[in-house]
């Protein structure tokens, strides 16, 4: 690409008459200025006008990306960039010809969305454009942040920076300062690429516009940061700070009381206090050392309910927890491709950690390899899981495991290749134990393609009634292969993988084995258009393709090569004004519920659509799938549904209060064979939190799940009622994530066993 640029640079100097000298080569990049030995930083208060904003060099060189990329900004927005001996300092000046429509709510952390008007600053301090952290700056001052995975081409806002932001409204539009401490940075100790840097805003109007700080970025490359800048003027400053030490300590207390009650047990109370603590420790640039002991991760947001009583397999939830949060993308990817398959939970997941009473970790990282392994001591109690081919069982953890993980990589240009090893350790000869190696490697501008092989051991079972047991050693494997397309004109996935019978992995997630499927999605992109007077901004022509078939199993009695599901789903995809996507498909599928029983044809449609209204209803997102649908249990189809909705609202209140309102429903069902409703699912989620300030919240969750099934004697199901009811209240104090204060209490119900729980809490986290 560079060459090309010199060439096409060198002719047009000749053809115009011009020296070849006076046409720049590349794109003008982004330039820090270095601050004097005690020289005054500046407040970080929003406002730009501390003395070395004066001086520091303005880039303003923004291009559009959406809706349509390679064009000009409409709206101008520069970026200055300081240097202090401890941080970068970044100032964003945002101009806006109708100001007073910028969206500016206050929101919780890592709540700064679409709908609202934000700068995200991105930076890989490794240089090689192979992972970036981000941290996203509303006009209201809100921070969400996280790392970004140049192999998935997505965020995780998951993990949290030690960084301090500040915005600004302006009779012109809005600026904002963020500084971003050198301790919060991951990078080699020696041998690294020059720092980058991009600079993104985004613009909510009935167009939702995006510009970024890279003039080469455009939407047919592979990835977000693929074209990110060198960041210039640092000059010697990583020699200066690779050997500097930092460390960070967060001592917490929590108060709980407890009243627990059901049909078998009867009540029983409980009062505690506990002490614990997170260290966070940097020797040098490129090692990180994290301890935990005892820590309450009880105020960690309740996870939003799911659909699944006709679920044959178990769902994964996503990780909130701190702990487990550092250096993500060391650990492996995990967010899901574009085919919507998640293939990196088979090696670590860690949700499987229920409790940890402690943890230690050490994570390395340089500039063509990169490292981590923890070990923890885990209370135990929470799910344990053995797949098979057409369900997972399900029994609970044996308490006080001892859990174990490593994985390392090395990178050969545009090749990565890593290996892991996995351990968790119950005691009592129950032992579950997985080697593996994964890969990615990108293959040109426009292909990627990535891999992993993995294999298992454990002595730990279930029985039929989902008891732990002792077994003869099991093994087993699980290979996959996949490649990912993208250019101007289609975008590909295709996957084929084989989980054998026995695999299992107690640190991740396999919620099926003892199959082997092939599957591709790929749509074909076909640009912006007029359609019956509706503005498109883009839309596609999609297709996914999916066969599963069985492997032999003979300890569940499973032959081999029957089809557990075949999919044929042709569908569109299309955005329009508002941030507005609209999509569906046409399922012309097949399934099967259990070995042996008959492949069912499935045929439904699915339509869904997500949309920013405006600056009140701020985000609304549905999906409906309707047909004929497997009622797994039953082991037949029958006409019904499934539904999922969301609408968040925000609104301003009087003393410069917001009022945030977040409502989830969910709803599926089957009819059976005499038109009555078989069985039906239902989930519900309210969300009010209300802002008092930047720092202090008032949040009320409430959450509500029902499965209620009609007996059917020909199908030999009983009459069956499920149901769970979550309250939680909490206020929150919180500067930053080193000072926390949290109090509130929490009710629980479920049926049958009329199961009862109440907490009082009270949690102060402090850093240091």
């Amino acid at each position: 690409m560079t060459s090309q640029l010199r060439g096409l640079g060198f002719a047009l100097g000749l053809l115009l008459g011009l020296p070849v000298q006076a046409l720049p080569l590349t794109p003008p990049v982004p330039t820090a200025l270095r601050l004097a030995p005690g020289e005054a930083a500046p407040s970080i208060d929003g406002r730009l006008d501390d003395p070395a904003w004066q001086r520091a060099p303005v880039y303003d060189r923004f291009v559009q990306f959406l809706p349509a990329d390679k064009q000009p900004a409409r709206w101008r927005t520069t970026v200055q960039v300081l240097v202090t001996d401890d941080a970068l300092v970044f100032g964003v000046r945002a101009w806006d010809p109708a100001p007073e429509r910028i969206r500016a709510p206050l929101a919780r952390r890592d709540q700064v969305k679409a709908d609202q008007d934000y700068i995200t600053v991105f930076i890989d301090p490794v240089g090689r454009r192979r992972a970036a952290q981000f941290v996203r700056v509303s006009a209201a001052g809100g921070i969400e942040d996280g790392l970004y995975s140049a192999e998935e081409d997505s965020d995780d806002s998951a993990p949290d920076f030690d960084v301090e932001a500040a915005a600004v409204r302006l009779p012109d539009g809005y600026s904002i300062e963020l500084r971003w401490p050198l301790a919060a940075l991951r990078f080699p100790h020696s041998g690294g690429a020059p720092w980058r840097v991009q600079v993104a805003r985004n613009i909510p109007r009935e167009d939702r516009t995006v510009v970024v700080s890279v003039p080469l970025l455009t939407k047919d490359t592979l990835n977000f940061i693929a074209e990110m800048q060198p960041l210039e003027g640092l000059g010697d400053l990583v020699e200066q700070v690779r050997e500097r030490s930092f460390l960070a300590f967060r001592p917490e207390l929590t108060l709980r009381s407890t009243r627990e009650s059901s049909d078998a047990d009867g009540t029983r109370r409980s009062r505690k206090a506990s002490l614990g603590a997170e260290l966070k420790w940097r020797p040098r640039a490129d090692w990180v050392v994290d301890a935990t002991l005892n820590p309450d991760f009880s105020q960690v947001e309740v996870d939003a309910p799911q659909l699944a009583g006709n679920t044959r397999f178990a769902l994964s939830v996503p990780e909130k927890r701190p702990f487990f949060l550092e250096s993500a993308d060391v650990v492996g990817p995990t967010q899901p491709d574009e085919s919507g398959e998640n293939r990196s939970l088979a090696a670590f997941y860690t949700r499987a950690i229920t409790d940890p009473d402690w943890g230690l970790r050490a994570t390395w990282r340089g500039s063509e390899a990169e490292a981590t392994a923890l070990h923890l001591r885990d209370a135990g109690g929470g799910t344990l899981l053995r797949a098979g081919a057409f369900a997972t069982r399900s029994g609970v953890q044996p308490r006080d495991s001892q859990a174990s993980f490593a994985r390392g990589r090395l990178q050969f240009g545009t090749l990565g290749v890593a290996g892991l090893v996995s351990r968790r350790d119950f005691g009592h000869g129950l032992l579950t134990e997985v080697v593996g190696t994964d890969g990615v490697w990108r293959a040109g501008e426009s292909d990627q393609w990535r891999g992993h092989v993995l294999a298992s051991s454990t002595t730990l079972g279930l029985d039929g009634q989902g008891d732990v047991r002792r077994v003869g050693r099991d093994r087993g494997h699980r290979a996959w292969l996949g490649w990912r397309h993208r250019d101007g004109d289609w975008v590909a996935n295709v996957n084929v993988e084989e989980i054998s019978p026995r695999f299992a992995n107690d640190n991740g997630f396999v919620s099926q084995s003892g199959v082997r499927r092939a599957s591709a999605f790929g749509y074909l992109r076909l640009g912006p258009r007029e359609f019956a007077g509706l503005d498109v901004h883009d839309h596609e022509l999609q297709l996914k393709v999916q066969e599963t078939r069985t492997l032999a199993d003979p300890l569940l009695g499973v032959a081999a090569g029957q089809i557990v599901d075949r999919l044929v789903q042709p569908g569109f995809w299309f955005a329009a004004a508002r941030n507005t996507g609209v999509w569906g498909h046409i399922g012309l599928d097949s399934h099967r519920a259990r070995s042996g029983g008959p492949l069912h044809p499935t045929r439904t449609l699915l339509l869904g659509f997500e949309s920013n209204p405006g600056e009140l209803l701020n985000f609304i997102n549905g999906e409906v799938e309707w047909g004929r649908r497997l009622d797994v249990e039953a082991d037949r189809v029958g006409l019904g549904a499934q539904a999922q909705m969301q609408a968040q609202l925000r609104t301003a209140l009087p003393g410069g209060w917001w009022l945030e309102l977040d409502q989830r429903l969910g709803l599926g069902w089957v009819d059976g064979p005499d038109g009555r409703r078989a069985f039906t699912d239902r989930s519900a989620q309210s969300l009010v939190v209300l802002h008092l300030s930047p720092r202090d919240s008032l949040r009320l969750i409430h959450q509500r799940t029902r499965f209620t099934r009609r007996a059917d004697m020909a199908a030999h199901l009983g009459e069956q009622e499920d149901t769970g009811r979550v309250l939680s209240l909490m206020f929150q104090h919180r500067v930053g994530i080193a000072r926390v204060l949290s109090v509130g209490l929490n009710r629980g119900r479920a049926q049958p066993g009329a199961l009862r729980s109440n907490e009082v809490f009270a949690k102060a986290t402090l850093g240091f």
